[in-house]
């Protein structure tokens, strides 16, 4: 069965926040009208106009009555996390990023990771990957994606690109969620970790949306005595 295609305001959407993920629209900047929208991707005004509000419900954008829609800034929201690719983070440290898949395979969707992704089907794509910081293993990745959402998720190389990378491009985000915790991890994850028996770890539970429906679920545990969480917001 082929794929239903993409309805065009989606498409409109993913023009948006492409350009916002490569830093051309930076937070603060005027995006383009529902006019100019029309004109430069040759839709209707209803299309445009769905794709802004809609980017402007998820927080993405913020409208400022008779000045435009800006890109929002997402600092001021409040979140205690970024979403940021690993790879980059390591590299601006000025330190070497280095991934090793454990297993990336489809299997059964279990009650669990249905309820958190909302799951329509009885499968879904699961990817269990290694981070290194200068040869030091620093999370370990358990990630669930909705194979709808990204179809070809299990032919990427995880090593030459991160899973942060291939889904920022493929599913565009629009809202995270993130819950917190310290726990002590699964022995094989342990393990991977290279934990002390005994030492606890620092879990980050991320729930991603794009395209207005669930996309991911990771669990990522940081070895609790080589990770800090650390931000800074300007109130």
């Amino acid at each position: 069965m082929s794929a239903a295609p993409v309805p065009l305001y989606e498409k409109v959407k993913h023009h948006v926040l492409k350009r916002i993920r490569s830093g051309e629209w930076r937070p603060g900047a005027r995006v383009h009208s529902e006019h100019e929208l029309v004109r430069e991707l040759n839709v209707s005004r209803m299309t445009a106009n769905r794709a802004i509000r809609e980017l402007v419900s998820s927080g993405v954008l913020s409208r400022v009555a008779g000045s435009g829609t800006f890109v929002a800034d997402l600092r001021s929201a409040g979140h205690p996390l970024q979403i940021r690719n690993i790879a980059t983070e390591i590299a601006e440290r000025g330190h070497v990023h280095r991934a090793e898949v454990a297993s990336i395979e489809r299997v059964a969707v279990t009650a669990g990771i249905r309820a958190r992704l909302k799951l329509r089907g009885r499968q879904v794509f699961r990817s269990l990957v290694v981070h290194f910081e200068n040869g030091v293993p620093l999370q370990v990745e358990e990630r669930y994606v909705d194979p709808a959402v990204a179809p070809g998720y299990l032919e990427v190389d995880f090593t030459a690109v991160t899973s942060h990378q291939y889904l920022m491009e493929v599913a565009p985000l629009e809202r995270v969620e993130h819950i917190v915790k310290a726990v002590m991890p699964p022995p094989p994850v342990a393990a991977l970790l290279g934990l002390a028996p005994g030492e606890a770890s620092l879990l980050i539970e991320r729930t991603t949306w794009s395209r207005g429906r669930r996309a991911s679920f990771a669990l990522l545990y940081h070895a609790g005595s080589r990770f800090e969480l650390c931000g800074v917001f300007d109130l």
